[in-house]
This record gives structure tokens, C-alpha cells and sequence, in this order.
């Protein structure tokens, strides 16, 4: 129940920390501006990831950077992060969520209007190295979403909250319209159903597992729970 509440209370906050929660959020940065996401100043305080781009609404050579503090220095790119995967520029669109040693980071951002994609970095030394992502979707269904052409999810939500210095509790929240209830069945009690008023389903998918990062940051997936629904 704590978790679930926990889970629950850092959804509605990064839910409410974007007064642009549909609209593109974007800034235009001056030379050698780079913008603290949030939650982007890690534990020990000396790394931050920062974002920066060129032109009107930076979306030219946008990147996210893991920053030396307090001298708010370069230090590497951080991989998956650029104008060709990103709908927002802004510093606050941003989201990051640190391990309490400062090693590894959650960012999330947008790729689409309601569509998050969450990446999760090693941080050795002066770098960032992007380890792979849990799909808590394809543990239940064995099927997965990929976000650029299976038009039928409509939102993806992902949530980090870290438990220790290699685990971390994940929360997947996708939504759904199809024409028929199969894939609300195969879903089970991690599904909600609901008809729409055309006749076609809507149907979300909530699901929370503890991860563990292990040797070569191979990740170990606990047992699939019911998460909370972005309702």
C-alpha cells in the first residue's frame, strides 16, 4: 500500500509540474546555456544533467548533457537524447530521477504528446552509459510496443522510484483503443477495460516490478503487480 502511494504521489507530481502538459514546452537557449532538468542534480551534488540546443526553440542540435557541478562543466552526451527522439526543449519538460549514490539516473522525457520515453544511464566517472530499460508491457504480453508505428497506444507513461543504490521500483501506465477486448483478456488483472462511444475499446495497462541491476548492468525483473492507472 506504501508503494502504491509512493507511486502514485510521484505520477501526480511530474503530472502536475508541467503546466504544458500538451503543449510543446520549449526555450531558446543562449550560448553556453545549459538547463537543470528536473529533479536533475544528483545526490552528491558534483553531476547534473542539463539540456541545451541551437536556434529558435533549440531544436537544433539538441542534446542532454551530464554536467560537472558546481563549475556547471560538459562532461559527456548523453545517448538517446536528441532532435530526432524529443518533442519538448524546455530544462522543466525534462525529468530525472538519481540513485541515492549518485551512479545511476532515470530520465524521461516526451516523444510524442502523451507518450514518455524513460532511458536509465550508468554513471562512471566523466560518462553516461545508457543500459537498457525494463518492458514490464512485454513480460505480461509478450509483444513489444514499438512506439513509432503501433498507432493503437495512445499514452505511455513510465515512473522510476528508487529503492537503493541498484534497485529501483518501475510503474508502466500505457493506454490503449482497439477494435476488440483481446488484448484487455490477455492483460488480466493489469488491465482495465471500457467502451468508447464508437464502439471500439479502450483499454489501459498498469503495472509496477521492483528492478534490480545486476553484474553488466543486466537488469532482473521482479514479479509483475498491479500499478496505478493514470486516471
Amino acid at each position: 500500500m506504501h508503494l502504491r502511494r509512493a507511486i502514485a504521489a510521484a505520477l501526480f507530481i511530474m503530472l502536475a509540474a508541467s503546466p504544458r502538459a500538451y503543449a510543446t514546452a520549449e526555450h531558446t537557449y543562449a550560448k553556453g546555456e545549459y538547463g537543470i532538468i528536473a529533479g536533475g542534480w544528483a545526490p552528491n551534488k558534483r553531476l547534473a544533467i542539463a539540456v541545451h540546443g541551437e536556434g529558435e526553440g533549440a531544436h537544433d542540435k539538441f542534446h542532454a548533457y551530464l554536467m560537472a557541478e558546481p563549475r556547471h562543466r560538459r562532461l559527456a552526451t548523453l545517448d538517446g537524447i536528441s532532435e530526432d527522439d524529443n518533442l519538448d526543449t524546455a530544462s522543466d519538460a525534462y525529468y530525472a530521477e538519481w540513485s541515492p549514490d549518485s551512479r545511476y539516473v532515470a530520465v524521461s522525457f516526451r516523444t510524442e504528446r502523451h507518450i514518455m520515453t524513460l532511458n536509465i544511464y550508468a554513471v562512471e566517472g566523466n560518462r553516461a552509459r545508457l543500459i537498457a530499460t525494463p518492458d514490464l508491457f512485454r513480460v505480461a504480453t509478450g509483444r513489444t510496443v514499438v512506439v513509432k508505428t503501433d498507432g493503437d497506444m495512445r499514452t505511455y507513461f513510465p515512473t522510476v522510484k528508487w529503492r537503493g543504490p541498484r534497485s529501483y521500483d518501475l510503474n508502466d501506465y500505457r493506454l490503449f483503443v482497439q477494435d476488440d477486448k483481446s488484448l484487455a483478456e490477455k492483460l488480466g488483472e493489469l488491465g482495465s477495460l471500457s467502451k468508447m462511444e464508437d464502439g471500439r475499446y479502450s483499454i489501459e495497462f498498469a503495472a509496477h516490478a521492483t528492478i534490480t541491476i545486476g553484474r553488466r548492468d543486466k537488469s532482473r525483473i521482479g514479479r509483475l503487480r498491479l500499478g496505478v492507472f493514470q486516471r
